[in-house]
């Protein structure tokens, strides 16, 4: 069996709300959406760069609900950027909820992370240095260490 894709899915309680907020803070744009004849929309596609989000509405008839009505998210989106700072920054002033704030972290990244209005979770990071991932280990077990030590 071989992979070809792997997309992030996520499930909001206002989809049209999310393509909007979506496409505001990070400039994705809606490549297309089916909606029900009650408004729900059942499937929506964004385009971010290169990659694809999917969304869809909530069907609670199926198990299927959004990270804010359950209250929690067990999912980190992990976006690269050329500026993690200012793209953190019009996130919250459009509404994020600020969870770490920018800055420069042990694994040569310069990141922070919010949840947006619809509870979803995301780090946005640009580099910073280029690392082995046995120095990222090193740094991991100092600051793991240190942190102990507290």
């Amino acid at each position: 069996m071989v992979i070809h894709e792997l997309f992030a899915y996520l499930c909001v309680d206002d989809t049209a709300k999310a393509i909007d907020w979506y496409g505001d803070v990070f400039g994705a744009t809606e490549k297309f959406r089916l909606t029900e004849p009650s408004g729900r929309i059942g499937h929506a596609e964004l385009a971010f760069g290169g990659t694809t989000l999917m969304l869809s509405d909530e069907f609670p008839e199926y198990g299927i609900r959004g990270a804010a009505t359950i209250g929690a998210t067990s999912v980190t989106i992990h976006l690269h950027v050329d500026d993690a700072d200012a793209l953190v920054e019009r996130a919250v002033n459009a509404g994020a909820a600020l969870e770490i704030a920018v800055q420069d972290q042990f694994y040569g990244e310069r990141s922070g992370s919010f949840k947006d209005p619809f509870g979803h979770r995301w780090n946005v990071g640009h580099s910073i240095e280029e690392l082995s991932p046995e120095e990222m280990q090193r740094r991991y077990t100092e600051l793991m260490k240190s942190e102990s030590a507290q």
